[in-house]
């Protein structure tokens, strides 16, 4: 597949990929390390929480989308980062044995946003086995086929 730049991408254009199975040992291991709440590093403390069980964090989660975003859009691409993302919304909460897949969609594009780089928003939903988990916005750089 050839990468693609900046003018390849057309409003609307949308990808499915995935997918990524979560596990509880990774659950709890970025937990320890980033987001140690009970909920997600004590199965005891988290089956008294308002969950229910344990779970993923919500910035694991973006983590391990962001995973998937690169092995299946952003190695193809001219992508050279991003700049932000906005909307950022933690919907349903993600368990060990859950399997994430994602969505993409291209909202909007900025053109020469700075020399050689167009700025696109893009939305992106995740699902675990289905139910929707998570969505964004993100605005990513792109580099200009013809800077």
């Amino acid at each position: 597949m050839p990468e693609e730049y900046f003018e390849d991408l057309e409003v609307g254009d949308s990808r499915e990929f995935g997918s990524y199975e979560v596990t509880k040992e990774e659950v709890v291991e970025f937990a320890e390390q980033y987001d140690p709440q009970p909920f997600h590093v004590d199965e005891e403390k988290a089956e008294e929480s308002l969950f229910g069980g344990l779970i993923a964090s919500g910035w694991h989660t973006a983590a391990m989308t962001m995973r998937m975003l690169v092995e299946n859009v952003m190695n193809d691409s001219k992508a050279s980062g991003a700049v932000g993302v906005d909307e950022l919304r933690w919907k349903q909460p993600v368990r060990p044995g859950d399997t994430l897949t994602a969505e993409t969609e291209i909202l909007e594009k900025e053109p020469n946003y700075m020399p050689g780089m167009g700025l696109v928003h893009s939305g992106t939903t995740v699902y675990a086995d289905g139910t929707e988990v998570m969505s964004y916005v993100g605005l990513v750089l792109y580099e200009m086929r013809e800077a």
